[in-house]
């Protein structure tokens, strides 16, 4: 019901039914009838931005519903190498959605997927706008994911090679990070820096980098 209210982007019915049963705030959705992994409703908001079934927009509105009813903005619960809401937040593209969670007091620190902070998803997909606040809001500039022992910066280069391949966001994400104190030096656990990933070609990034 909750995951159909949601889709639905069905806002007064979605209120309805928590103010009935508050306690759905915080259980778990599946992704699908084929996924039926179950994440918190505040994390499968955000998967909803990324599926187009919503805008980020809309998607804040839904978010606002359940934080009014007790949703736990980090989640169920803070364990290592599994996202929460914010970090699911931005490695999906729903900026607005992940600032309204940095606002309710999501942990900024909290290391998700392959280990990587909010920071790092936001470089990795080349999101400037949530980039600069969580520098903003005290982010931890040169942390190291778990996996791969990279730097926000050098997931931000790397993004920038893989992700979305909107150049001009990936270097702004990347003049951000280096102008708040990014070491582009720090190496990844084989050993490479930011430099090894650039092309004769990549002029632009090899000149804001040095």
């Amino acid at each position: 019901m909750i995951k159909k209210l949601i889709t639905n982007k069905d806002l007064k019915g979605l209120d309805q039914a928590l103010a009935a049963h508050p306690e759905l705030a915080n259980e778990g959705i599946a992704y699908d009838e084929v996924n039926t992994a179950k994440a918190h409703p505040l994390h499968r908001i955000c998967d909803g931005v990324f599926a187009g079934l919503f805008t980020d927009t809309e998607g804040v509105e839904i978010a606002k519903i359940f934080l009014k009813h007790g949703a736990n903005v980090d989640g169920n619960s803070l364990l290592e190498k599994q996202d929460t809401p914010l970090v699911a937040a931005a490695s999906l593209h729903a900026d607005l959605v992940a600032i309204l969670y940095m606002t309710h007091g999501a942990t900024i620190s909290h290391q998700g997927c392959h280990g990587g902070t909010a920071l790092h998803w936001a470089a990795w997909c080349g999101r400037p706008v949530l980039v600069e606040r969580l520098i903003l809001a005290g982010a931890e500039i040169n942390k190291r994911c778990i996996d791969f022992t990279a730097t926000p910066i050098f997931w931000a280069v790397h993004g920038s090679k893989h992700g979305n391949q909107n150049t001009a966001d990936y270097i702004l994400c990347i003049k951000l990070l280096k102008e708040a104190g990014a070491d582009p030096q720090i190496p990844n656990t084989e050993g490479k820096t930011i430099f090894d990933l650039l092309q004769d070609d990549d002029l632009q990034l090899t000149q804001l980098l040095k």
